[in-house]
């Protein structure tokens, strides 16, 4: 037995617990965790634009991998500290540090806690930071969170400010490569979430320069996120203050079947929702239930799913005291926010409602609509079980598992016969199943749920998986813990990739929300050396692996079913080997845009899109 004394009680310092535990402040240490430290940064000079003192961020991603920001505040402090130590060092190297605990200097921030700076700066190779201030340019830098030089001038500015600059450690993250998506993503939101902020992106790595700013604000969010769907009026839109609590709204309903709910704590995207999103929802509820009431004959109670389908909504709320779950700040957990943010909503949506009679019936048959359709579901689920048809007869294509723990059960969807049938002789018949579908899916985008489920392979996939659809889905039920989008690494799999994508998004949901979803990841070359093979999955790792090789032959996979059995289940399909990509609701969230323009009815958009990407395109097969 090990003995367990006081001399085996560690006490790290600070940057020495973030380096040893960077889950616990960043989430993780893969492509969420390494943007985070970015954020991290950026929210500090939003809290400068949000207390006033700011107008112009500006994020570049350099081509040494390192990314900076800079703002036109009020610089961070420079002077000597109570601990003997210039503030700005402090900041830079101790946890809890900072000016955003007494609400003096900043009445809102998205930073609570004084662990940002701290954090990024424990997390970097190296970190540098400019500071404009008192008509001077302040420098420091610093490695794996060591000041490797002290505070000094470095020349004069009438200017005001912060630069930062850093490079993610390589020894802490799995990736150090920004994604400009996901990062201009975040901007845009900064940008409509702040009217009047301008906010410059720059990627020196493939020489694009962008530019983020609205007038409009959040209804101009909602207008860009509706502008592939038919609207049923204007944006709704309101602002209030309450208690100290700001509560901004815009509020649009649509012909479509999906609500879309964007929920920001500070400017922070709680993905998760929290508070100002149950007092949103039961605020519309109350609003409409009350309208429907006094103005709709026969009018009968609408539920609170009824109400929010086709809603398109965008709720911000500026919290003096912000409470969430976690350091990443995905919930926010204020019970006073429900409260505020309910009864503002109420009151709001209900005086738009009666100033707006004509709108307000268009958008109350819609909900009629919607509950008339989930009841008439409803009925049929219970007459099937009235019936004892419980059970669903699955496809006759699927090659099922033998398992029967759901636990363990994995399902492939796979496009193509030939495909299909080298994975039903290469898989693990104890717990994967196969299910080939033929050519394209339905685009549920134009078509919608009743077109959708005439759909042969839809129909298959909905009866394999046996957990339903819709608003009746019930991820309990689910056949299978894992299911596995596989298709050819060519354009064609591409395009059946977004349309099942698309589908599970629209109609599934929980299955992304939850983990089960996922895509696999063939290999895009074999490379053979003499006697020895290499499955290769991007093209780095390709030229990589022929400079050390030499002359090899070099096989270019556009096809499943160009592998046998065995290679496919090597490479693809072996738990140990395999690369699955699982798909999360933030990337669902960043794809829908993506499929309105690609899958939609407005032309122009895609015409857009292809001209503005089209540069980008690799390895488009013909």
């Amino acid at each position: 037995m090990t003995d367990y004394t006081a001399e085996q009680i560690e006490v790290l310092d600070d940057m020495e617990a973030i380096r040893k535990r960077p889950g616990m402040y960043i989430g993780g240490v893969g492509v969420r965790g390494l943007h985070h430290l970015l954020w991290e940064i950026v929210d500090n000079s939003i809290d400068e634009a949000l207390a006033g003192y700011c107008d112009l961020i500006k994020v570049i991603i350099h081509k040494d991998g390192s990314a900076s920001v800079e703002d036109n505040g009020r610089g961070i402090p420079t002077e000597m500290h109570e601990l003997g130590r210039p503030a700005l060092e402090v900041v830079m190297t101790k946890l809890h540090a900072g000016g955003k605990f007494d609400r003096k200097v900043y009445r809102v921030s998205g930073g609570l806690h004084g662990v940002g700076l701290s954090v990024v700066n424990a997390l970097s190779e190296w970190l540098e930071v400019w500071v404009k201030r008192n008509g001077k340019i302040y420098y420091q830098k610093y490695e794996r969170s060591k000041p490797i030089t002290k505070l000094k001038i470095v020349g004069e500015t009438q200017e005001h400010g912060t630069i930062v600059r850093f490079k993610p450690d390589e020894e802490i993250f799995e990736t150090t490569e920004f994604n400009y998506d996901i990062v201009a993503q975040r901007l845009r939101e900064l940008a409509y979430l702040n009217k009047g902020l301008k906010i410059i992106l720059i990627d020196e790595r493939i020489n694009r320069y962008t530019e983020f700013y609205s007038e409009e604000g959040i209804v101009g969010y909602v207008k860009r996120l509706n502008r592939n769907k038919n609207v049923l009026h204007d944006v709704i839109y309101f602002s209030k203050i309450k208690n100290g609590l700001q509560i901004e709204v815009a509020i649009q309903f649509t012909d479509s079947d999906v609500e879309t709910v964007y929920p920001f704590a500070n400017n922070i995207h709680t993905i998760e929702g929290g508070t100002h999103v149950v007092g949103f929802r039961a605020g519309l509820t109350r609003a409409l239930n009350e309208f429907g009431r006094k103005n709709i004959k026969k009018f009968t109670s609408l539920s609170g799913i009824d109400v929010r389908e086709g809603l398109t909504a965008l709720v911000s709320v500026k919290v003096p005291e912000p409470q969430f779950e976690g350091q990443t700040k995905t919930k926010l957990t204020n019970s006073e926010v429900k409260t505020a943010v309910e009864s503002t909503v109420y009151y709001e949506m209900l005086s738009w409602l009666e100033q707006h009679p004509s709108e307000a019936n268009r958008i109350i048959e819609k909900c009629l609509m919607s509950k008339r359709a989930r009841e008439a579901a409803r009925k049929a689920r219970e007459l099937v079980k009235r019936r004892n048809e419980i059970s669903v007869t699955l496809p006759g294509k699927l090659a099922d598992c033998s398992s029967r723990n759901p636990e363990e059960r994995e399902m492939f969807i796979v496009e193509g016969e030939s495909a299909g049938g080298s994975a039903k002789q290469a898989r693990d018949r104890r717990f994967q199943a196969i299910l080939p579908i033929r050519g394209k899916i339905i685009n549920v985008e134009k078509s919608g749920m009743i077109k959708a489920l005439k759909n042969e392979e839809i129909k298959s996939i909905i009866a394999t998986i046996g957990a339903g659809i819709g608003k009746e889905f019930d991820i309990t039920k689910s056949r299978y813990k894992r299911i596995i989008i596989m298709t050819d690494a060519d354009v064609d799999g591409a395009h059946i990739r977004t349309l099942l994508l698309t589908f599970f998004y629209r109609y599934m949901k929980p299955l992304i929300e939850n983990g089960y979803l996922y895509i696999a990841q063939p290999p895009l070359y074999r490379v053979k050396k003499g006697r020895k093979t290499y499955y290769v999955y991007s093209e780095n790792e390709l030229q990589n692996l022929l400079e050390r090789l030499g002359n090899a032959e070099v096989q270019r996979y556009k096809g499943l079913g160009e592998m046998n059995p065995e290679q496919l289940w090597e490479t693809t399909m072996n738990p140990n080997n395999r690369i699955l990509n699982q798909v999360t609701i933030e990337d669902a969230i960043k794809a829908e845009n993506l499929f309105k323009v690609l899958m939609g009815d407005d032309v122009e958009a895609r015409r857009q899109f292809i001209m503005e990407h089209s540069r980008e395109v690799r390895n488009l097969d013909i």
